[in-house]
This record gives C-alpha cells, sequence and structure tokens, in this order.
C-alpha cells in the first residue's frame, strides 16, 4: 500500500541522512512525486479532502438541527448526567414520570436549536486546511478529518452554542423544569443534595453529538467507495485505499 512505502521511504531517510531538512519535509517532497506521477496533485487532495467534509458536514448538521434529531436518535440522545440520574430514578419511584420525561426532553430540544451554528463553524475550519493537513487526513486514523474539526473548533463551538443552550433552556422552560426537578429531588431525606450547571452539560453533549455525526459520516466515506459520490472523491481516496 502507498501509506506503507511511504514509512518505509522515510524510515530509510531518517536512517542515513544527515541534512538538516526535516523528516516531515522529505516524506512530504517524495509524496509530492508519488501523486504527480499517478496524476493527483495537491490540489486534487487538499480539494477532495475539503469535499469530502463539506459532505460530511451538511449530512451529519442536518440529522442534528431539526427537532427530535438528538431526542429521538438512540446515538447522540442526552441523557441526565450522572449526578442527576438518581434524582431522575427518584423522581419515577415517587409517580412523578411524567416532570422527569419533559426534563429530558428540553434539554435535548435545546441542543437541536445550536446545532445549526455548528455549520458555518466547521465551514470556515475547512477552509483555513493547508495541504499538510489534507495529506495528514488522508493517511491517517480514520477519524482524522473529525479529529482535525474538534482540535480547530471546539472552543469556539462552545463558545457558539452555550449561550443558544442556555437561552433555549430559559425559554422552554427547561431551567425552571429543572429547578423544580431539583428542588423536589433534593426534599428528599436523606439524599445528597445536586445542584449541576445544565446549560454547560448540555453544551458540552450537544457537541459531543454533533462530532458523532460528522465521525460516521466520515467513516462512511472512507470504508464504503459507495459513498464517495464525485469523482475527485472517488480519485482521492482511492490513495487512502492504497490503489
Amino acid at each position: 500500500m502507498l501509506k506503507k512505502t511511504i514509512f518505509t521511504i522515510a524510515l530509510a531517510i531518517s536512517l542515513t541522512s544527515c541534512e538538516s531538512q526535516s523528516l516531515l519535509k522529505q516524506v512530504n517532497d517524495i509524496y509530492k512525486q508519488t501523486t504527480a506521477n499517478g496524476q493527483l496533485t495537491n490540489t486534487d487532495i487538499a480539494s477532495g479532502l475539503k469535499q469530502a467534509l463539506h459532505k460530511g458536514i451538511d449530512t451529519a448538521i442536518a440529522q442534528v438541527a431539526k427537532p427530535d434529531g438528538f431526542l429521538k436518535d438512540q446515538a447522540v440522545k442526552i441523557l441526565l448526567p450522572p449526578e442527576l440520574q438518581k434524582v431522575d430514578k427518584t423522581l419515577r419511584s415517587i409517580g412523578m414520570s411524567s416532570l422527569a420525561d419533559e426534563g429530558l426532553k428540553l434539554m435535548n430540544r435545546a441542543a437541536e436549536d445550536a446545532a445549526g451554528k455548528a455549520k458555518n463553524i466547521f465551514v470556515n475550519a475547512v477552509k483555513q486546511m493547508t495541504f499538510q493537513d489534507a495529506l495528514s487526513i488522508l493517511m491517517g486514523e480514520k477519524n482524522a478529518a473529525t479529529l482535525y474539526l474538534k482540535k480547530t473548533t471546539s472552543q469556539q463551538l462552545y463558545g457558539e452554542f452555550n449561550p443558544v443552550i442556555k437561552n433555549s433552556l430559559d425559554q422552554v422552560g427547561a431551567t425552571k423544569v429543572w429547578s423544580q426537578i431539583i428542588s423536589r429531588y433534593n426534599k428528599v431525606p436523606l439524599v445528597t443534595k445536586v445542584n449541576p450547571d445544565l446549560a454547560d452539560y448540555v453544551t458540552n453533549k450537544a457537541m459531543d453529538g454533533v462530532f458523532f455525526k460528522v465521525e460516521q459520516e466520515e467513516l462512511a466515506i472512507r470504508k464504503d467507495p459507495v459513498n464517495r459520490t464525485t469523482d475527485l472523491l472517488k480519485k482521492v481516496f482511492a490513495k487512502q485505499d492504497g490503489k
């Protein structure tokens, strides 16, 4: 496979070269030669990876940024934080299941409201991707593109998601509902009192859900050629396959 060949060449260089040029640059130069000979240019690689990411982002955000996008998808549904799971159990045991269900639904609705903001942030991160980023992603781990987005967007995502989620929780009454739930729970004799930051918790879980969906789309493109819906995607990811 091409990846294995490059690694072998890189190892040989690391053992024999006395130049100050970095190993990464040497491997990159060798890779440029092999791709040029195979009619796959640096531009192809960068454009192909960006195209794949745009495709994955569009699909992933469309899945979660809608009513029930979180709530009815067990893979990303936001459950109670550990310290509140006992609250839920206690409430249900004393006949307050409807209140617990409503609190859970409103948490997921807040995440659905915020998820749409991820798209522009992801798109901007993709625009700034360099050729070396693209090459590392193409020949990297199966979730390398998702990891790239996590690294470059997490801080900004939190900043955008948190106020939207907090506002959503306030608007639909989730903050009030959970205040009631926690207040009633804390009145139960002999229980440990709880007071979590619900907005922070939902924000982080919403981000986890968005990244999970992006990763699923990335894996689909890497694994199954049928998901490579353009000639450029087919051409670029054929190199990943070692063809």
